[in-house]
């Protein structure tokens, strides 16, 4: 064997084992990335599932009879009489 071909064979054989590790590194950044990716949606699954448990929450806190109970409890109020409503109109 030359010293030409033998250099030649020496280089391809460094640049198969550089192309062996990339590929095993790209590998594995993959996987690493699917892991975190996974991670990811099941905590996106769980905020979303958090999220639509508040707003049922909120909708129960929030409606109508229970606002109007609670103003005639705790705030003391009334539907005004016929007698306690002011109209007020523009100057026009």
């Amino acid at each position: 064997m030359s010293r030409g071909r033998f250099i030649a064979l020496v280089v391809l054989i460094i640049a198969v084992l550089v192309s062996a590790t990339g590929v095993v590194y790209a590998k594995y950044s993959s996987r690493k990335y699917f892991v975190e990716l996974q991670l990811l949606r099941t905590e996106r699954d769980a905020v979303d599932v958090e999220w639509g448990r508040l707003q049922l929450e909120q909708s129960t806190w929030a409606t109508h009879g229970r606002v109007e109970r609670l103003a005639r409890k705790k705030l003391k109020m009334h539907i005004p009489s016929s007698e306690e409503v002011v109209v007020i109109r523009s100057g026009k």
